[in-house]
């Protein structure tokens, strides 16, 4: 890993950005870049997604949220997170998902945030150790059948 860097999505890196695949054990754990991208054409005002690179190569991808109410009930709260991280098959154990959430973190605390959120779906083979070894700690909320994890900038 030389000096990996997150870029937006434009007209020149759309289709390498949907080109990234997760493994495919994972494939039922994060959806299909494609797919975030649709929910970000839609969500523009919510979605943030970037293209992870690493000099030349396209590595992954993140879609963050900022600033969005959690709960239809409480309008107090308001939280930032990483929606969506998707590390390419041959590319992950390389430190690429750790660079993604601390430059997601940093643009947090850009923005005036002190906490990130995450959701995962719980399993065997899910992101959990992974999130975990980053400082998240689970809520004890779930959203559908993934569990809300946490960590304190």
């Amino acid at each position: 890993m030389s000096s990996p860097r997150l870029e937006k999505i434009t007209t020149d890196n759309v289709l390498a950005a949907c080109a990234i695949a997760v493994r495919p054990d994972q494939e039922g754990l994060v959806a299909p870049v494609a797919r975030s991208l649709a929910e970000a054409y839609v969500q523009p005002d919510v979605a943030w997604p970037r293209l992870i690179v690493d000099g030349d190569s396209r590595v992954g991808f993140l879609m963050a949220f900022f600033d969005i109410r959690w709960r239809d009930d409480d309008p107090t709260d308001v939280r930032s997170g990483l929606w969506r991280l998707n590390i390419a098959a041959g590319q992950q154990g390389r430190g690429y998902g750790r660079f993604a959430v601390d430059a997601l973190a940093a643009e947090v605390r850009r923005r005036g945030g002190s906490r990130l959120f995450t959701t995962w779906v719980p399993g065997d083979h899910g992101p959990e150790r992974f999130y975990r070894r980053l400082g998240f700690r689970l809520t004890g909320e779930t959203s559908g059948d993934q569990v809300v994890g946490e960590l304190e900038l």
